[in-house]
């Protein structure tokens, strides 16, 4: 295995969780409002990701209709038993559960079956599948006397493979480690004889923890690890480039050695714009149980040891297939393949809304980048426009758009978007329909710029800390993308995405003192 240059998925990747197949390993993470839903990903050494497909990724498999973009679908489990793999996943709504899953397949690049709903309470289902073949389902859900248990429990059922159903009684396994916090995120294994369960505590934000309890017996007793949490970077303090680690799902390799992949965030100044990413930890077994990071106790980051390449969309290919999804549904007759790029045509539906608009976008893996975008706009009247957007979720964003003004001139102006509405903060005249829009992050501010030849022309700014999840709440990373929207009945307008292009930047270097 090469050396891990953390993290091994940039971006909005969050909840991970991951099972082996020979030599092969599979991963899904959440996928909260997005669509196409639940990204799976394959490598063959952990720390090189492909993306392989989805596990929703037609309409009547999920309904994302009117939620809010940091509900939808929350924290998945894969696992693979006798030829079949297994996702167990649920919809949240109004940040809480709503329904539960299970999907198969034969093949994790799809097709997937449609879901089979499963009675189940809470969130973070998972399946653990135990030597004599049986199948056991685990989640987490309120505890009915918090007062005494604390918040949350974790409970487990059996699952009936022949018809997907939950059988048999219920057992309360745990009510976790920090009692005052809730519990979830739960995952079963077995180990020399006993089972052990992990889970995450103390919320997904800076006191994220991971924690585990024991077992003789897969319906308990558990008895907490008292070495809980076993892995944690809030003790490590607000400076500490790696935050909010916690929800930790393990896998052994063919040799023996075991990984446990985690979410975690890269802060900078307190605040985070990429959302929860995916970690790789070194895991080993003492008599004690599992020791994350062992005589490190904390993931390592780095930069990458070569530039990463500019990425260049492929906009006669399938986009899904290349990272980028729509909001709540597919975005077919909105968003269209045509010989000279990728035509959208704007729809009612806005991104400040609940529904579909058009839209498209694709992570931000970098905390210094710049993408760059050739759009062409042919009868934009109006409220109506097209552009580029720095989006987090629909109360809080930033678009870069072509428009017309009260005049009926051309323009490109910058418009910052909260729940209150948009304002703007900049306009520059367009002399054409046509225009070469960018969006250049770094550590501080997010810059959007018309290009013209060889010049660019800054037309506004915005505090990096404005699109941060500190600031903006929710539990997504930014997306960039194009958009056209504004319509208020059938549009004759169009827009044409003729080139779109992603270049993670380099660090600044630093300057090395001189001599005193």
């Amino acid at each position: 295995m090469r050396p891990v240059t953390n993290p091994v998925l940039p971006g909005c990747h969050p909840d991970p969780s991951v099972c082996r197949v020979g030599d092969v390993y599979y991963l899904v993470v959440s996928s909260f409002g997005y669509y196409p839903g639940i990204p799976v990903y394959r490598s063959t050494d952990l720390v090189d990701w492909e993306l392989v497909g989805h596990v929703l990724d037609r309409p009547g498999q999920l309904d994302l209709t009117g939620l809010d973009l940091s509900d939808g679908i929350w924290a998945s489990t894969i696992r693979h038993h006798d030829g079949v793999f297994y996702v167990v996943s649920g919809i949240a709504r109004g940040r809480t559960g709503a329904s539960t899953f299970v999907v198969t397949a034969t093949d994790p690049a799809g097709p997937w079956s449609d879901p089979v709903e499963l009675d189940a309470q809470g969130i973070d289902p998972s399946l653990f599948f135990d030597d004599d073949g049986r199948c056991w389902f685990t989640g987490a859900r309120d505890a009915p006397e918090p007062a005494v248990t604390g918040p949350g429990e974790l409970w487990l059922r059996e699952l009936d493979l022949d018809t997907l159903r939950l059988v048999g009684p219920e057992h309360v396994l745990w009510h976790g480690a920090l009692r005052g916090q809730w519990v979830e995120g739960p995952h079963l294994y077995k180990r020399d004889g006993r089972y052990l369960l992990l889970a995450a505590e103390g919320g997904t934000e800076r006191n994220h923890a991971v924690t585990a309890a024991s077992a003789t017996h897969v319906t308990g007793p558990y008895v907490t690890d008292p070495r809980s949490p076993l892995l944690t970077h809030r003790h490590l303090g607000p400076d500490h480039p790696v935050q909010n680690v916690g929800h930790a799902d393990l896998v052994d390799t063919p040799s023996g050695q075991t990984w446990a992949v985690v979410l975690a965030v890269r802060a900078v100044d307190d605040t985070h714009v990429l959302g929860r990413e995916t970690f790789l930890v070194p895991v080993e077994w003492s008599t004690a149980g599992p020791v994350f990071a062992p005589g490190a106790g904390a993931i390592h980051v780095g930069e990458a040891a070569t530039a990463a390449p500019v990425e260049v969309l492929d906009l006669a290919a399938p986009l899904a297939a290349q990272g980028w999804a729509s909001l709540r549904g597919p975005v077919t007759g909105l968003v269209e393949p045509v010989p000279d790029g990728l035509l959208l045509t704007p729809a009612g539906a806005d991104l400040a809304g609940r529904g579909t608009p058009t839209f498209v976008a694709r992570r931000q893996q970098h905390p210094r980048f710049r993408t760059r975008t050739r759009l062409r706009a042919d009868g934009l009247t109006g409220a109506e426009q097209a552009g580029v957007v720095a989006f987090l979720h629909q109360d809080r964003f930033v678009t870069h758009a072509l428009g017309v003004d009260a005049d009926g001139s051309r323009e490109v102006r910058v418009t910052a978007w909260t729940s209150a509405g948009g304002h703007v903060l900049g306009r520059a005249p367009l002399p054409g329909d046509s225009a070469t829009l960018l969006i250049t992050g770094d550590d501080s501010t997010y810059t959007f710029a018309l290009e013209t030849g060889a010049e660019q022309t800054v037309v506004a700014a915005v505090d990096r800390a404005f699109l941060s999840t500190e600031v903006a709440g929710g539990f997504l990373g930014v997306h960039l993308g194009v958009f056209a929207d504004g319509a208020s009945g059938p549009s004759t307008a169009q827009a044409l995405v003729e080139a779109f292009s992603y270049e993670p930047l380099a660090a600044p270097r630093q300057q090395r003192p001189g001599p005193g």
